[in-house]
């Protein structure tokens, strides 16, 4: 049988202007979050404040929820909450938080921890609405908590179905040409950190991928591989060659076609499929062919059990 989709959900039904704060006075964001969460307690009994601030500092302290320029979406997940909760805050001034300027909009998130399905189907949604830059502006100056729900239902904020590959993905990706060389491969693999990078043609499709492993193939003759006594060449000899003639060697030459590869709008556990089957490291996200962004394993864990 068919599964249906789920049905739309919007985002508006998971707060009242009861948890609403609007033109708060306050500025630290330490004092928002405290005064969000006493809200969500004295309106959906949420648990001990205390314990839940803590929880949510944590994940802020971690890496900040500013997501755009004046939005900020403090969020967690508690293990003794049994629905999706939300409180929103609005300041004229704006409340400094990590990263970008202040934010005019502050939206707490608190989830169940055994829900990460409706909890990144939250996130991705506020994320698409919170690229409009105009938004923190207009939000902040409204006067009421009534208006301020009555902006987000009336702005038809619906969580998606599912949480598609491109809600979790890692935008614009370090990727490396089909025509370049070892030389370019290697100085981005360091600069940036990686142990694998995306191969794209001229017109951006992805066409395959080069990984440190591969690298380290390419200076490691077969040979090699079956010595059990490598006293005479312990000096990296076979590194030497390949580093005398990294300039010359194209990319082309030594990059793998084997990869994983999805399409931005297919459900995300199809990259926890793809990933276990393979045995990689990491699924590239494409649309229509091009490369839009990667998804490593780490990435995946954190955002699907943790975040």
């Amino acid at each position: 049988m068919k599964k249906l989709p789920a049905p739309n959900v919007d985002f508006s039904s998971f707060f009242t202007p009861k948890d609403v704060l609007c033109r708060t006075a306050l500025t630290l964001r330490e004092e928002v979050i405290r005064e969000l969460l006493t809200m969500l307690a004295l309106n959906h009994g949420i648990g001990n404040v205390d314990e839940a601030f803590q929880t949510v500092m944590e994940r802020e302290d971690a890496e900040s929820t500013a997501i755009a320029d004046g939005v900020a979406i403090p969020h967690a997940r508690l293990s003794d909450l049994h629905k999706l909760v939300v409180a929103i805050a609005t300041s004229v001034h704006g409340v400094r938080f990590t990263g970008g300027r202040p934010a005019n909009l502050i939206i707490l998130i608190l989830a169940p921890k055994d829900s990460p399905a409706l909890y990144l189907q939250a996130l991705s949604s506020l994320a698409r609405i919170c690229s409009d830059k105009n938004m923190p502006e207009t939000v902040k100056k409204l006067e009421t908590a009534e208006d301020v729900w009555k902006f987000f239902a009336r702005g038809g904020i619906i969580l998606p179905p599912y949480v598609c590959a491109g809600d979790i993905m890692a935008r614009n990706p370090v990727a490396i040409k089909d025509t370049d060389t070892l030389k370019r491969a290697i100085d981005l693999l360091v600069r940036h950190k990686l142990i694998d990078l995306p191969v794209v043609d001229k017109d951006g499709d992805l066409v395959g991928s080069v990984s440190a492993i591969e690298l380290l193939r390419v200076c490691l003759p077969d040979y090699i591989l079956w010595m059990d006594d490598l006293s005479p060449i312990i000096n990296f000899e076979p590194f030497a060659s390949v580093l005398r003639n990294e300039s010359n060697t194209w990319l082309a030459e030594i990059m793998s076609r084997e990869y994983v590869a999805v399409r931005e709008d297919e459900p995300a556990i199809q990259v926890a499929k793809e990933i276990t089957k393979t045995h990689l490291r990491q699924a590239y996200v494409t649309r229509d062919k091009k490369l839009v962004g990667v998804i490593t394993l780490p990435q995946f864990v954190n955002k699907v059990l943790r975040e």
